[in-house]
Parts: C-alpha cells; structure tokens; sequence
C-alpha cells in the first residue's frame, strides 16, 4: 500500500518536472542572474544595495558569490525580492524518478540473483544467463517490492 503511494507520487513529481526539461535552458548567465537582471533593469550597484539595506561594497561580493555557486538560498531569495523577481529553486532529476528506482532495483535484483547463481555453479546446479532478464523482473515484481531499496549499498 505504502508503495503505491510513493510510486503515484514518483509519478506526478515526474510529470511536473517534465516541464522544467530540458534544464540547460536555466543555466545561469556568465555573471550570475542577479547581476544580469539588475544590469537588464538598468539599476546600479549603489540603488541594489540601497534596496537590499547592504554596504554597496557587499553588491559585488553577492554577485560574486551567486556567479560561483557559493551563495546562501536565504541571500538569493532576498537579491530576487530587491528585483522584484520570484526565487524559483527545483531538484530536476536526470532521468524519471520512477526510472531511477526501477534501475536501483534492478541493480540490487542483479547482484542477488548473482550471489545466489555463483553459490548454484558451485554446486555444479548452475542455471545459466538463459532466462536472466525474465529472473531479475521477476524478482524486482515479488521480492523487492516492499524493500527500502536505498538503504543498501
């Protein structure tokens, strides 16, 4: 029960994600969003920091800090309302979440019908790479199903 919930909600953070590819489309500009924005709305250095209630020296720094990834979400977040812009943060997967699990079990499946295949050719029972792909879904359906499959390694 509990999974079928995490998996209808894999399902709709997907498809609200979707909307968020591809995600290049977001790279931040050379210089950092805040200081193409503030340069776009013709305000300067002096005006930001007036807004931002900061030293102006402390504009540069932010920029700074923005352009190379080291800046605080909090910092961000009121650089955006001085410009009277919205902070938009997301989390885009690379793939599906719900591809990503499927991999991650897949993953686990292959390496236990592994073991389990390595121990049967030692007792000379081996079953061959045949039917491996039909096992490993097999598995993955019946006996991964409930399992927290990211508390392993």
């Amino acid at each position: 029960m509990k999974n079928d919930a995490r998996q209808r909600g894999r399902k709709r953070l997907d498809e609200r994600l979707t909307a968020l590819k591809p995600e290049d489309r977001f790279n931040a500009p050379p210089k950092g969003w805040v200081r193409a924005i503030r340069d776009a709305l013709g305000m300067t250095g002096v005006q930001f920091a007036k807004r931002l209630n900061i030293r102006p020296q402390s504009v540069e720094a932010l920029e700074k800090s923005e352009a190379n990834g080291a800046i605080q979400l909090k910092t961000l977040r009121r650089a955006a309302e001085a410009l009277d812009c919205t902070l938009v943060y997301a989390l885009v997967p690379n793939n599906s979440l719900e591809g990503a699990v499927s991999a991650r079990a897949r993953k686990i499946a292959r390496r236990e019908l592994g073991r389990v295949a390595h121990t049967m050719k030692l007792e000379a029972q081996g079953t061959g790479d045949a039917n491996l792909e039909a096992r490993i879904e097999a598995y993955v359906r019946d006996v991964l199903k409930d399992r927290d499959l990211w508390n392993e390694s």
